[in-house]
């Protein structure tokens, strides 16, 4: 899960850049980076933190230009190294830049290809240098007599979509040319395309939320269309292809359970109006299978599942309250990398509000249950502030199966419901009792929103990989390499002495913080 964004302008987009980054913030908090361009020359700066921390004034005053893209990282393939914060830069051909939200299911062969076929040198373990490389080297294979046009970009990116597999959505720069975007052929991670008339012409902004667009001002046109590629010249002329033919729109589920904001729009959907009929169709649930349980009060565990606790309380006529006070400097629990530091956070991260919890009987609603850390202390939290019975339910179903399309919940063994009955995660997590949403109910509280939207990418809990390449093998494989240990052990350091002797900058200027 990361977010992205790029915007062709009639002025300096460098404010633009920072103000949508910041509203895209949720989608990643370990590293975020700009690039922009005044014609020829790339301006860049990147690094480790959040995009307050990371961007100074100093830094925004050097990136210029009416051009650039953006990027905010948490890493689900690669390490927590400032070198593989995004955008990725690469200067042959023309000089190019990238960000990239998803995961490459076959990016360790697509790297051997580039050294062994194409040449092409990766510097790092991050999948998106790697889709870089791929769609440089399309371009070069492409460009006759050092002439690039429109057709050349859109053949690269027919070429990109020929060889790499998984989820990707893309923001790439083309110096002294213009902005690329595309989508893969199952549209699994969101994109967005965004204009704004202009005395001097339409501006446009590609991003991986609407709510980025509605923060600068631009109107939602549509979603980028599986297997499309959209080009922006310089000059704000807007071009667009169907690269594939075979495409099928299978958007990642958990985007509307957990990861998109609800004040965003996906694939002509309101995720907070999906929130809503989750808790309607859970209420229901809840009514059939709990009658013989007395609910005092329904409370969300803030923030996601806040629409869906509404709705259940509103179904059951029960009260609703707002049981915890959310401390929002710490971050998403289920990304931190460590079981102790999860647990720990937690108790930093939520703090009850003991009257609304004493002698009552306490239904807690969260959006999903992956590891089951937050959820077994909430729920002794909640027992601590003096509840009778502390009753637990889920917007989402048991998540059971590794994402491989880039949210970073990979290792079966880490996910509470992985070969587990309802009744034993009940008994792990310490509640009195314990209800998920039906994976049907939840298609279709996305689906009678937009009767297009039939098939969806659903591996977390149904195990079924939208993408013919994820086999038990590769599971095996990418289990091994993210598990907790490996994360916590990765380095955090910026980019070595050997890194910097191997990357060409002369056509990027980049200040270091």
């Amino acid at each position: 899960m990361c977010g992205i964004l790029g915007i062709v302008a009639n002025e300096p987009v460098n404010q633009m850049l920072y103000d949508g980054l910041l509203v895209l913030q949720h989608r990643g908090q370990d590293a975020a980076g700009i690039v922009t361009s005044d014609g020829n020359r790339f301006y860049m700066h990147k690094n480790n933190g959040l995009v307050k921390d990371v961007f100074h004034t100093r830094h925004m005053r050097h990136l210029v230009g009416n051009a650039g893209i953006a990027h905010v990282r948490y890493p689900t393939a690669g390490s927590s190294s400032a070198a593989e914060a995004q955008p990725f830069y690469v200067n042959s051909p023309f000089g190019i830049v990238l960000g990239h939200n998803g995961n490459l299911t076959n990016a360790d062969k697509l790297k051997e290809d580039m050294f062994k076929q194409d040449l092409r040198h990766i510097n790092t373990n991050s999948d998106s240098e790697v889709l870089l490389n791929v769609f440089a080297h399309a371009v070069e294979k492409s460009t006759k007599n050092n002439v690039l046009t429109s057709d050349i970009i859109f053949d690269a990116a027919t070429s990109v979509f020929n060889r790499c597999r998984g989820a990707y959505a893309v923001v790439s720069m083309i110096a002294n040319f213009g902005l690329l975007a595309f989508r893969d052929p199952h549209g699994i991670r969101p994109l967005v395309i965004g204009c704004k008339e202009t005395e001097t012409g339409p501006e446009y902004v590609i991003a991986s939320e609407s709510v980025a667009l509605d923060v600068l001002g631009f109107k939602l046109l549509r979603d980028v269309e599986p297997g499309e590629a959209i080009f922006i010249d310089l000059d704000g002329n807007f071009y667009s292809k169907q690269c594939v033919k075979s495409k099928k729109r299978t958007p990642c589920i958990f985007e509307y359970v957990y990861l998109a904001r609800p004040d965003s729009l996906i694939d002509g959907v309101s995720v907070y109006q999906t929130r809503l009929n989750m808790g309607k169709t859970l209420a229901k649930q809840i009514v059939k299978n709990w009658a013989n349980h007395k609910i005092d009060v329904v409370i969300p565990i803030p923030d996601t599942s806040r629409p869906c606790a509404q709705e259940v309380a509103l179904a059951l006529k029960a009260d609703f309250r707002e049981g915890f006070v959310k401390n929002r400097y710490i971050g998403r629990t289920f990304i931190m990398p460590g079981q102790a530091l999860r647990k720990k956070s937690v108790r930093q991260k939520l703090n009850p509000i003991k009257i609304e919890f004493k002698n009552k009987n306490v239904l807690l609603i969260d959006d999903s249950i992956v590891r089951g850390t937050t959820s077994r202390e909430i729920v002794q939290m909640a027992r601590d502030a003096g509840a009778k019975k502390v009753y637990l339910a889920s917007a989402a179903p048991p998540v059971k199966y590794p994402n491989v399309y880039g949210i970073d919940m990979p290792t079966r063994h880490e996910l509470i419901a992985h070969n587990k009955t309802e009744d034993q995660i009940k008994q792990e997590i310490g509640a009195d009792d314990l209800i998920y949403q039906d994976l049907d109910d939840l298609k279709m509280t996305i689906h009678q929103e937009n009767k297009n939207l039939k098939e969806f990418d659903c591996s977390c809990f149904d195990g079924q990989y939208v993408t013919d390449d994820v086999s038990e093998m590769y599971l095996n494989k990418i289990e091994a390499i993210r598990s907790d240990k490996t994360l916590s052990d990765r380095p955090s350091n910026a980019t070595t002495q050997l890194d910097l002797n191997l990357i060409d900058f002369s056509n990027v200027e980049e200040e270091h913080a």
